[in-house]
Parts: C-alpha cells; structure tokens; sequence
C-alpha cells in the first residue's frame, strides 16, 4: 500500500500513485507562503523564486528543481514529472502545513477567491517580468529544463552578475554576499555583531557601524530638535518671567504710589486743604446731617475767620482751672497716694473740627504755651503775646525755618505748613520754642528700659524733673516747671504733674488734645470723683509703646543763646536716655 504525501490517500500500486499525483497537479496551485492562487505552475514556480528568494525553507525545492533542469537527456521525462511531483508535493504540503487541521482547504475555490485580490498586484507584476525576460533573454522557444525555458539565465540581485545555472548563481550569492544576507549561511562560524541600540543582528561588522551611525543621526537629528525646541522653551520662559517681573514691579509701584498717598493723607500734605477748608467742610456735613442748625454755622464760621484774621485762638476749646482743681482733689481725697507733684498752670485745648485727626501737636503747644504766658519767667521772651490759633503756629515754624532753624526738618514739609494738615512733632515744637527764645531740650526713650515693653526711666525722669524743686515733703507740691510735651507715634500728649502712690507705683498725668472740654470740666466740680481722674492717670502698663520723646522747658534764653541754638539745629541731635 502507498500513502500519498500530499493528502494522505493510500492506493495499491505505484501506476495509481501517479495517477493520484496528476490529479493534484491539475488542481489548484496555492502558494505556501503567500497564499497566491489561480496562476499555473511555472508562473507559480517563477512567483516562488522571485518573491521568495530568500525563504530557507524552499532550498530543496531549488536544489531539485536544479537537478532536474541540469541532469541528463535520457532520463529527462521521468525526471521532469518527478520534479513536477515534488514541486506540487512541497506547494501542498506547504499550504497544509500553515493549516494543519483541514489541509484540502488551500485547493478550494473559496480559498482562492479569497486571496485573489489581496495578491492580484504580485502576479500581474510576475507575468510583466516574465515576458521581459522572454523578450530579452530570446529563449522562449528553447527546449529544456523548466528555468531554462521559462525564465533564462539568473541574475544576481545585488550586483547584476548573470550566470550560466541557478546552481553556480546560488553559489555566488552565497559566497559573494554573504554579509548582507540576514541569516548567515549554515556551517558557517561568521561571528554575529548586535546593535547596541535596538538590538538587530549583523553579520559584518561595517554593516552594524553603517547601522549604528544612522541611530547617532537620527539621534543628533532629535537632539538638534530638543535643542530648538528647548531653546524655543527657554524664550518663552525668559518671556513669561519678563512678563511676571513686570507685573511684579507695577505692582510693587502702585502700592508705593498708595502707601505714599496714604502717608500724605495721614500726615496732611494731601493738598487737600489745611485748618480753614476742613472746618467749613465739617461744619457743612454737620448742618446737612441736621445736628446743626444755620445761624450756628454763620455764626461759628465769622468767628473763625476773625480768629485767623488776628492769629489768636478763638478758646472755644480751652478749659482753663483744672490743675486748682486737681490740687484740692488731692488736698482732700486721693488716700491710696502718698504725694503728688503738679505742673505750674495750664489751660487744655482739645481738638475741633478743623484740626481733627491732625492737630494735637498743635493743641499740645497751645497747652504749653498757656502755661508759660502765665509764668513771670517767661514775660521777657513772650512779651505781648497770646496762644495764638493753628494757621498762626504754622506761619510761626514756617518764620523758624526762615531764620536757619532746622533745614533738614523743613525740607521734609517741603518749607510749608500753611494750608496744609501737615502734622508736627517734637521737632517742630523745639524749634518753635527756641525761636521764642523759650530753653528747652529733647529727649528721646528709643528702647523700652522695663518688662513687658514698659519704660520705667521714662517715669523716674519725670519724677526727677518736677520733684527737683521741693522743699520737705508735704502731698501735694504745686511746682514751677511747665508741663512736658510728650511723643510716640502718631499721637502726642502734655504732661502736667506725676503722683506716687502709697504702694510705691508711679503714675503720670496727662493732658489729652483727644479729650473733649465737657469730659475735662468734669474735674472742675467740687466733689470730683476718683473716676474722673480716670482720663488723666497713666501708669507704666498704658505707656507702652515702642519709644518716646518729650521736650522739656528749663527757662528762657539769651539772644546769643538763640543764634548758637540755631546753628546747633542744623545738626539736630536729642538725648537719648539710656
């Protein structure tokens, strides 16, 4: 019994068997690697060797198809039908080896139709060649072997090189191009060379530094994109950080712009109108608010322009007898203290609507000034003079600065107060007073001296100025010493007397401009309360702030005195305690 290779038939004897094998090979052809149907078998045979040259798998089919083109006449046909038989032999069993389960189905016509299309373009493009290669080649007409006839002398596809017989061509290639075949030949030792970059297998070592420099272009080529494009980023970044610096500094700008006018606003150089235009504008919100009434409108506003036409204060907001009535409050009450010194005669001057929010140094002075036209020691240097109103204090500083005093303070204020909110301080009060002919000194308490941001020397430096003077020790001393001006910051006060207190404590009395006259004549009721004493009695825990000046009057001075003051304000310094 014989078994057929191809579908595994089994017939009795060998004429069956070649009967059996004609039947294949009359059927369809189906190609085993590309699945290309409906083309005869020396078309298939030429689309095998030209499509698929390089299949390892169809060197036998090669080798015995060469054998059987080259061997020898007498035994030509039964050769030729053995080559036919297992040319068709390795096609079917091709095709049924890619489909192992049903290997009749590469015969069917389905199968066929079904890659017709798909390979349509291959074997127009094989039947183009072959007619070529027939026209130039002039051998169709030979009789011989199946290559011989069909196809002519092979040529080499990598140099051109024509040979006499597929076997010689076969040989050539593989000697001759060896190394630009993917997979080298067998029993062979050729050494093999990996890409060290995507891993593919060289035969040649040129062929793998021709692959390698490729990798290295391609990768300055993505690098020389990384660098534009990084470039590109850097520019964009340099422009977004240009663009956020800007921002930044119109930013920074406009805050200044405002913090600046804030200040201008808060210290009165606004522009905006000085003591005679807030006090109309005030007293108008207060008639359109009805708390007013007409008549006292043209009434108060008459007053005050006859007070600024002869610059003397108008003493509305003047409470006079507080320190008479302080010293029979003491006198008669006040058992928790043990003495009490007191400043020689003051008048308050409380802030109005014109000067509210920016004139208590101002009202300070007045405060001080009250004091010391009321002092005989005094008469020769204020002689003829009366408080005078704020538009005149600040003609009298501006007169100061005329005559040398203080250069650096006034171009600070820009040489102008009149007409302005402008705010004065220590300063502005030394030099008002020098210019008076007034001795005084500043001293300044830069640093806290005590717990918890107290100023204990503060206290004992007022305790020494008015108790340097005291004869005995009786509990209520009414000395000679005007008051002290006293400043932190933003606000000022005057200081007109300091108690001590049975238990050792120290407490100052101030006079406050931000106290209204109905709070301070108070204190001018017989039976004063302790309570009323409230608003004047400051201990160490109120004054806490981060510094203090106070200006201290100690007598009057000569005319040279004066002119050597004068020139030591030009560089002003203060004591500064400690």
């Amino acid at each position: 019994m014989l078994s057929c290779d191809i579908c595994g038939e089994t017939v009795t004897s060998e004429p069956d068997m070649k009967a059996h094998l004609i039947v294949h090979m009359e059927n369809e052809i189906v190609c085993p690697f590309c699945k290309l149907s409906g083309v005869s078998y020396d078309e298939m045979c030429f689309h095998i060797e030209t499509a698929h040259f390089e299949q390892n798998t169809l060197e036998r089919n090669f080798e015995r198809i060469n054998t059987v083109q080259f061997g020898t006449s007498d035994n030509k046909k039964d050769n030729t039908l053995q080559c036919g038989m297992e040319v068709n032999s390795s096609i079917l069993s091709g095709c049924a080896s890619n489909h192992p389960k049903n290997s009749s189905q590469c015969l069917t016509k389905d199968s066929t139709v079904k890659h017709e299309t798909f390979y349509s373009e291959n074997l127009t493009e094989s039947r183009k060649f072959l007619k070529s290669r027939e026209k130039q080649s002039g051998l169709t007409e030979v009789k011989g072997s199946i290559y011989e006839t069909t196809y002519g002398p092979p040529e080499c596809p990598f140099c051109g090189k024509i040979e006499e017989h597929s076997e010689d061509m076969e040989t050539h290639v593989k000697t001759t191009h060896a190394n630009l075949l993917d997979i080298p030949l067998e029993d062979c030792d050729q050494p093999l060379y990996d890409c060290p970059m995507c891993g593919l297998i060289c035969t040649n070592y040129h062929i793998l530094q021709e692959h390698v420099d490729l990798h290295l272009e391609e990768n300055s080529f993505c690098q020389g994109m990384d660098r534009v494009q990084c470039s590109g980023d850097l520019q964009l970044a340099h422009q977004l950080q240009q663009e956020e610096d800007r921002k930044r500094r119109s930013e920074e700008s406009r805050q200044e712009i405002e913090e600046f006018q804030k200040l201008q606003r808060q210290y009165g150089l606004d522009n905006s109108g000085g003591y005679k235009q807030q006090q109309l504008r005030n007293m108008e919100i207060e008639v359109n608010r009805g708390r007013m009434p007409p008549s006292e409108f043209h009434r108060r506003k008459a007053d005050m322009m006859e007070s600024l036409a002869i610059g003397i204060d108008d003493g509305k907001t003047k409470t006079s007898g507080i320190i008479e009535a302080l010293h029979r409050y003491y006198q008669n009450a006040a058992t928790d203290v043990r003495q009490v010194w007191l400043s020689s005669v003051v008048d308050h001057f409380h802030s109005s609507l014109g000067d509210k929010g920016w004139g208590c140094g101002y009202r300070n002075f007045q405060m001080l000034l009250s004091s010391l036209l009321q002092n005989d020691a005094y008469d020769d240097c204020l002689k003829g003079m009366s408080v005078p109103c704020i538009p005149k204090i600040q003609s009298m500083i501006e007169d100061a600065w005329k005559e040398g005093f203080d250069p650096q303070g006034a171009s600070q204020l820009n040489n102008r107060l009149q007409g302005t909110k402008a705010w004065i301080g220590a300063c502005e009060v030394y030099i008002l007073l020098t210019s008076l002919r007034v001795k005084c000194h500043i001293v300044d308490f830069h640093k806290s001296t005590g717990p918890l941001g107290t100023h204990p020397r503060l206290f004992e430096w007022i305790l020494n100025y008015y108790s340097s003077e005291g004869e005995g020790s009786p509990k209520v001393v009414c000395t000679s010493k005007p008051p002290i001006y006293l400043q932190h910051q933003g606000h000022s006060r005057t200081v007109i007397g300091i108690e001590e207190k049975k238990n050792g404590t120290l407490c100052l009395l101030i006079f406050d401009p931000g106290c209204p006259s109905r709070e301070m004549q108070k204190l001018l009721k017989q039976d004063v309360e302790a309570s009323s004493l409230k608003q004047l009695r400051k201990s160490m825990g109120n004054l806490k702030h981060k510094q203090y000046q106070i200006v201290a009057v100690e007598g009057a001075l000569s005319p040279e005195e004066k002119v050597a003051r004068r020139q030591d304000s030009q560089v002003f310094t203060a004591e500064k305690i400690p």
